[in-house]
């Protein structure tokens, strides 16, 4: 009888903070086309993969090997001194490439060293797109060789909807005007939130801001939350403003946490969805908005041209008057919007988990073979 291949994927990105972010969304997404992967593939038959929720179910058990699907550099989550090969995914190094837009202080900057000294034993790493490579090579000296890249993919329930009671019970729910520019995401330095608040408002175009980060509650003074306390402060100005053409139709909108199953009735509905950011590690809301016909306009910054492949319109996110140029371009022509939903579904099937599996299972599978 061919023995079992025990694999553990650490799953703790799912069940904390970064449930509801990205990294959540693609541990979960991993996790659930990963099992459908080693159920259907005869390949993979004699491989049995668990999902580790803490250390202690690790040290229980013997591994193969082990894959981390979440690096923090300021929290400790790599094991120091590890006889099971490991692997880590590697979403980007954001902070540490803008470090002065991310102070990390003492203990953060010790921290980092300590991860980036255990990163370096890992047998591969896993990146979400070729640019994030490239920064992982510059910043740790990780041999791009062994640096593999699976890009990520939007679920099944972000298509183009056209039952029109659905669309408008959540145009409802949340109050959204007939004509919006949408955004969905973290509010960080990256994400470059006060030039798109701007180019819309000189436009004088709504913009609908979905995330929980949005409206947090007693958000602290500190330069990780300089741009969200900016928004929250313009938003709270616009709701109070006595001038119409800022009424809350015609505004800022923050919509708080959504709920998976209205999020892409919310992309269906949107004029055009906008990604503004300085950097990225991949793009996720480009894959989901092209996947629901949402028509894209993006920052010609790293990775994001890299995602769109020249579908959808780029800017310079360092020029309000370029964001807002290409926004007014999208938003005013029918013509534009239509073609650029035909080309975007297309470009979004090159995206899927099922793929982004079948690459992952190969990692693990030049790691096990290097350790024979």
């Amino acid at each position: 009888m061919t023995k079992k291949i025990k694999i553990a994927i650490d799953i703790s990105p799912t069940i904390d903070g970064n449930a509801v972010r990205g990294v959540g969304y693609y541990t979960d997404n991993l996790v659930k086309s990963l099992q459908q992967e080693i159920k259907t593939n005869p390949n993979y038959k004699n491989w049995s993969i668990d999902f580790i929720k803490n250390s202690q179910e690790l040290k229980a058990k013997s591994y193969k090997l082990i894959h981390y699907p979440y690096f923090d550099p300021f929290k400790l989550t790599l094991p120091k001194n590890n006889k099971t090969p490991f692997v880590v995914t590697v979403h980007d190094l954001i902070p540490i490439q803008f470090k002065n837009h991310f102070p990390a202080g003492i203990k953060g900057k010790i921290k980092w060293l300590i991860q980036k000294n255990h990163l370096k034993y890992a047998k591969k790493i896993i990146t979400v797109s070729h640019y994030s490579k490239s920064i992982i090579n510059q910043i740790i000296k990780y041999p791009t060789s062994q640096i593999s890249v699976t890009h990520l993919g939007a679920d099944n329930s972000y298509k183009i909807i056209s039952y029109k009671n659905r669309l408008e019970e959540v145009r409802k729910k949340y109050k959204l005007p007939a004509k919006f520019v949408l955004y969905v995401g973290d509010i960080n330095w990256n994400k470059n939130i006060p030039g798109l608040v701007k180019a819309c408002l000189k436009n004088k175009f709504p913009l609908v801001i979905v995330g929980s980060t949005a409206t947090k509650k007693d958000v602290p003074n500190h330069p990780w939350t300089k741009d969200l306390r900016w928004l929250q402060s313009k938003a709270l100005k616009l709701q109070h403003s006595n001038d119409p053409k800022f009424q809350r139709s015609n505004a800022l909108i923050l919509t708080g946490f959504v709920p998976d199953e209205d999020l892409p009735i919310i992309y269906n509905l949107a004029t055009l969805y906008c990604q503004p950011s300085f950097a990225e590690g991949f793009g996720l809301p480009l894959v989901q908005a092209m996947q629901s016909g949402c028509p894209v306009a993006y920052s010609q910054d790293t990775c994001l041209p890299e995602i769109m492949d020249n579908v959808g319109y780029s800017f310079n996110p360092r020029s309000v008057s370029d964001i807002s140029t290409v926004l007014k371009k999208i938003w005013s022509d029918k013509k534009i919007r239509d073609e650029q939903q035909t080309l975007g579904t297309k470009r979004s099937k090159t995206f899927n988990w099922k793929y982004t599996a079948k690459q992952t299972l190969t990692v693990y599978k030049l790691i096990l073979q290097d350790e024979k």
